[in-house]
């Protein structure tokens, strides 16, 4: 049959997002359907187009969302309506991922799809937990073997003489139910009573924990640890390695939940580095980020195109911030350009890019930032700050602009491009000093309505360890967004630690009654992740 669909068969990994592989992550790229699995880590949804529809098929023991023949028939039908599907499994799709069943549903209907091979939890989750599954010196042959047979099958296929006395290490997938009569099998067979055992679950994920005893002590020691599915249990000697060659529960901020409270925008440069020390960065978004609005006429843009000069009427007609850019190509053009956040200055760029211009606009402006985030990200549009103060706070900055004009600020003409609810401290200070303002809102910052009810019980149980703030309206719409619900977490026998970016930020925690557990000393991300892990080591 012909068709402009196909379906990819795509291998997630065990749990850690990085571990996909490159041509799997161009699948969920151009993906107009992606059916995922319970074990495909979310983080590589954000990763597919806009528009792109998402279908949870995942199974867990005793919860299967979609039965397996129906999972087929989705496939089918929807690379037959032409549609490219990715089919995001956990690990390897034919590794224990049925993902041979899914081929062959859409061999039979003579539809398109290809195979794109994951890592596999059997060979990454010992990994993770220092557990090489085969040493030149301890073990030549490892063998995978599931850990739950398909239910009904009239008997085993497992050769549990073959296996107790052939491989040196056995790695058994989705076996913790039955953990106790696979060591009984396997000691009746042969094998030592004594032979290591590692159980490893949520194996390179920022939750993975594992426990090690024998064949005779590992059931018990699971039952008492509560191990729960999904885990893996590896056999055999290469176990005793672990001890040497442990090194991912060894992160300092391994199994931590913080909660981060940027916008969705923000949150993955935070997210990313609480996750590279082990924490599990739970994101809330508290607001949100959106353009100022836009009213430029399209028969302004095309005189702008063609080169028709504009007058200051025209120039006045448009909205604040257009009308500012587009006065930096008239006269008189201010002295100084302000930027006070990363946030303004990629929405101050993606008007100019709307409005037929770019960083030329900004010749002869001198250019003040707040800080290394902001200089960076005008750096990147090919402008270098002429002021960054040492700390990244307004008065801060307005005292290394002060320095840079001797004191004098008559007649020096400023252009603030900001948040819509900026603080009005750095326009205030340069007027009083005598200096001429155009404070602008470059971006407004909205509040989010609502806060998940996952987020709001793990936070009213005491599961989350941290909670972090990046600025003053995280805080106040974090308060908002849990209303009666803050005094309860803050009367916890165990409140999480709350951890401010700044003296400006902690300013408003104090007034809303909030401690402060945490201040940045140097108020960047990288400066709060690593007060914030100071704070947590201490409290262990």
């Amino acid at each position: 049959m012909s068709t402009t669909g196909i379906c990819y068969l795509v291998g997630a990994g065990p749990g850690d997002p990085g571990l996909i592989t490159v041509k799997g992550m161009a699948c969920i790229r151009k993906a107009d359907i992606i059916y995922y699995d319970h074990l495909a880590s979310p983080a590589l949804l954000g990763s597919a187009p806009l528009g792109a529809e998402m279908v949870y098929v995942g199974k867990k023991a005793g919860d299967h969302a979609v039965p397996q023949d129906q999972i087929g028939r989705l496939l089918c039908e929807a690379v037959r309506a032409g549609k490219v599907v990715t089919r995001l499994k956990g690990g390897d799709p034919f590794v224990f991922g049925r993902g041979g069943e899914e081929a062959l549903d859409l061999q039979k209907e003579g539809l398109p799809f290809e195979v794109v091979p994951g890592v596999t939890a059997g060979i990454a989750g010992p990994a993770y937990a220092g557990i090489p599954v085969t040493h030149r010196n301890v073990a030549t042959a490892v063998t995978f073997v599931t850990g739950h047979e398909m239910p009904g099958k009239p008997e085993s296929q497992i050769s549990w003489q073959g296996l107790a006395t052939g491989s040196q290490t056995i790695c058994f997938y989705m076996g913790v139910k039955n953990l106790p009569v696979i060591c009984e099998k396997l000691v009746a067979c042969g094998r030592p009573a004594d032979d290591p055992v590692a159980v490893v679950r949520w194996g390179t994920t920022n939750e993975q924990r594992t426990v090690t005893g024998t064949l005779s002590t590992i059931a018990e020691v699971v039952e008492k640890a509560g191990i729960t599915p999904p885990a893996l249990a590896v056999v055999g000697p290469v176990v005793n390695l672990r001890q040497e060659l442990q090194w991912f529960e060894k992160r300092p901020l391994l199994g931590k939940r913080i909660l981060v409270t940027r916008s969705r925008t923000q949150a993955s440069v935070l997210s990313e580095a609480l996750r590279e020390l082990g924490g599990v960065a739970v994101e809330l978004p508290t607001i949100r980020i959106e353009p100022v609005a836009w009213d430029v006429a399209d028969d302004l843009l095309q005189g702008l195109a063609g080169g028709t000069q504009l007058s200051p009427a025209q120039i006045a007609a448009c909205d604040p911030l257009s009308a500012s850019l587009l006065g930096l190509i008239a006269s008189p053009k201010p002295d100084w350009l302000v930027f006070t956040s990363v946030n303004g200055v990629e929405h101050v760029f993606d008007r100019l890019a709307l409005l037929g211009l770019d960083a030329r606009v900004f010749g002869g402006l001198r250019v003040a930032s707040i800080g290394g985030a902001t200089s960076r990200a005008l750096a990147g549009h090919g402008i270098l700050a002429d002021v960054e103060p040492g700390r990244f706070v307004a008065e801060e900055l307005f005292a290394a602009i002060q320095e840079e004009v001797g004191g004098n600020f008559a007649g020096q003409r400023f252009l603030l491009l900001r948040a819509d609810i900026a603080r009005k401290d750095l326009p205030e200070l340069l007027t009083e000093a005598g200096a001429s303002v155009a404070d602008v809102a470059a971006y407004r910052t909205l509040t989010v309505e609502a806060c998940p009810q996952d987020v709001r019980e793990d936070l009213l149980a005491g599961e989350m360890q941290a909670i972090t703030f990046a600025s003053s309206s995280t805080v106040r719409n974090l308060v908002k967004l849990l209303g009666g619900g803050m005094r309860e977490i803050l009367a916890l026998e165990k409140p999480p630690v709350f951890a401010s970016i700044g003296p400006v930020t902690s300013r408003t925690m104090r007034d809303l009654g909030l401690p402060i557990d945490v201040e940045a000393e140097v108020h960047t991300i990288p400066g709060l992740v690593e007060a914030l892990q100071k704070r947590l080591a201490k409290s262990e």
